[in-house]
């Protein structure tokens, strides 16, 4: 079953870490239970996995909706189309469905203008369909807004999950009708041991795990988790099939506690 919001399908596949011939088959075995939207990106060293993948799946091009992203270290008016010939050459395709800055440049190192007008460019070129960004505070959508126009941006992938709602953000999303993509929406994994996701998930018949990917999609969040286990990746899915009460809901917005996984020096003011 696929759902999309704003024209992405709501659950993906996070491929990082997923190298070599053990992330081929993890690839293989999510598309063979039904994954569709796949997530890479330059710094992962996954596209030359998805780029065997995808052929190897047996199913044509058009089943897939496959993102990329830009590294920081492309972003520079010389380095940024290029290394977007170079992605698709390696994915093995004529376009991505979506592609993504991965992190704005920091202290502006890089003109913001700069990679934001080749990321237009990129999609004028046909080299992808939809624009994005990711790791992008609210400051920084507005501006780059003013250089794309009102409704260029596709998403703005971040770190959500039940520890870091995003409050400021998420509200910000829905006002101006971003859609937000969650990277880590299992927080590495500690959703799984968190006592009221595990009551939860017991009252529907799941995992802890996908009573976490539920809540986020009741949120309108796309979710992207990531996992090389079958068993896993099954159980995952079934979060596409859970309706989570009002009461379900606010319990889980009380495990809010602003706590960042992803937060690396050349990290953006985070609003929340």
């Amino acid at each position: 079953m696929t759902i999309t919001v704003s024209g992405i399908p709501q659950m993906g596949l996070g491929t990082y870490g997923r190298t070599g011939d053990d992330g081929l088959a993890a690839m293989l075995a999510a598309i063979e239970l039904g994954y569709r939207h796949i997530d890479t990106a330059q710094s992962y060293g996954t596209e030359i996995t998805v780029g065997r993948a995808i052929p190897r799946s047996g199913l044509k091009r058009e089943a897939f909706f496959v993102t990329t992203k830009v590294a920081d270290t492309n972003l520079d008016k010389a380095s940024f189309l290029p290394s977007v010939e170079q992605s698709l050459e390696t994915l093995q395709l004529d376009h991505v469905d979506l592609l993504l800055i991965h992190w704005p440049s920091a202290k502006d190192a890089v003109p913001f203008e700069d990679y934001m007008t080749a990321l237009g460019e990129a999609k004028a070129r046909g080299w992808t369909k939809r624009i994005g960004v990711s790791n992008y505070p609210i400051a920084d959508i507005e501006r780059a807004k003013a250089i794309l126009g009102e409704g260029a941006l596709s998403t703005n992938q971040v770190e959500i999950h039940p520890y870091l709602q995003s409050p400021k953000l998420t509200t910000y999303a829905k006002n101006t009708g971003l859609q937000l993509t969650a990277y880590q929406p299992l927080a590495k994994g500690r959703v799984s041991g968190e006592p009221l996701l595990k009551a939860i998930a017991e009252k529907h018949g799941v995992t802890a795990p996908a009573i976490s990917l539920a809540f986020l999609m009741s949120q309108g969040h796309v979710v992207i988790p990531s996992s090389a286990n079958a068993g896993r990746l099954r159980e995952n899915l079934a979060a596409l099939n859970v309706k989570l009460s009002e009461e379900d809901v606010a319990t889980i917005r009380t495990l809010n506690s602003g706590e960042r996984i992803v937060n690396p020096q050349k990290s953006p003011k985070w609003d929340d």
